[in-house]
């Protein structure tokens, strides 16, 4: 599916070679028909946005937004586990999702960063693309409501993942990413808080008292090795929260 793939070019770090791609992306999107004409209006706006602004511009913008605040991370499981000892098993099993339909050469990458994600999902049929694709929708909406806030036209992406997707998330999970701290990337002082989270035991053993199967155990950060933690043979889910992560959220507010 074409959308996946400009979706994900969209989230990628600017570079030259993305600036020069951008006319092909922006065509691409004219053509979709899986998102309405407002939606590809929004991403057209994007794409423009992307156009006409300076290299370094852009560059800077991508990582006051998407790697200093947390609360816009393009890491799913930062938004699902946290620092909780599940990150590590999800992101195997998320890895062994990808190696077993085909997906390989991607070891450079944490295996739940969006832009990866949503390549993956490019290589597979809409019937097994788009169920995936609905599981985190609580967190592109989540994610659309922070940078609506900010005024960033980067919302545009989160919506149309949520349109393509066609669910309506998950309003207990929803509520939950609503009431963290959603600091401002120029707050130092509120963002080193936020990043502060109780030391992560991988070796502990896993909770399988926790939720549903499916890409339920899957997705955490680029550019950083996955933990070596074995893979347990019981599927957890991904995309509800760990009760570590809740309880480090609870205290983090209390």
């Amino acid at each position: 599916m074409k959308i996946f793939r400009a979706l994900s070019a969209l989230l990628s770090y600017p570079t030259e070679d993305f600036v020069a791609a951008l006319d092909e992306i922006g065509e691409a999107i004219e053509k979709e028909r899986l998102v309405s004409a407002r939606e590809r209006a929004d991403l057209l706006t994007l794409v423009h946005d992307l156009r006409n602004r300076d290299l370094f511009d852009l560059q800077e913008r991508y990582v006051l937004l998407f790697d200093r605040t947390r609360s816009l991370s393009l890491h799913l499981f930062e938004h699902v586990h946290g620092e909780s000892r599940d990150r590590g098993q999800a992101m195997v099993d998320l890895r062994a999702l990808y190696e077993s339909k085909g997906l390989t050469g991607v070891e450079n990458e944490l295996p739940d960063f969006t832009p990866l994600f949503l390549e993956f999902l490019s290589t597979l049929d809409p019937a097994e693309a788009l169920p995936l694709l609905g599981e985190p929708a609580h967190v592109f909406t989540a994610l659309a409501e922070r940078l609506h806030k900010r005024q960033s036209p980067y919302e545009a992406v989160f919506r149309a993942l949520t349109a393509v997707a066609k669910v309506q998330p998950d309003e207990a999970l929803l509520a939950i990413l609503r009431a963290e701290p959603d600091p401002a990337p120029d707050d130092l002082e509120a963002l080193d808080e936020a990043y502060e989270d109780a030391p992560v035991d991988f070796g502990a053993p896993a909770d399988d008292s926790c939720g549903r199967d499916g890409l339920a155990a899957k997705l955490r950060q680029a550019r950083r090795p996955a933990p070596g933690v074995a893979q347990s043979a019981t599927p957890r889910t991904a995309f509800t929260f760990s009760n570590s992560h809740q309880a480090t959220e609870a205290d983090r507010h209390g």
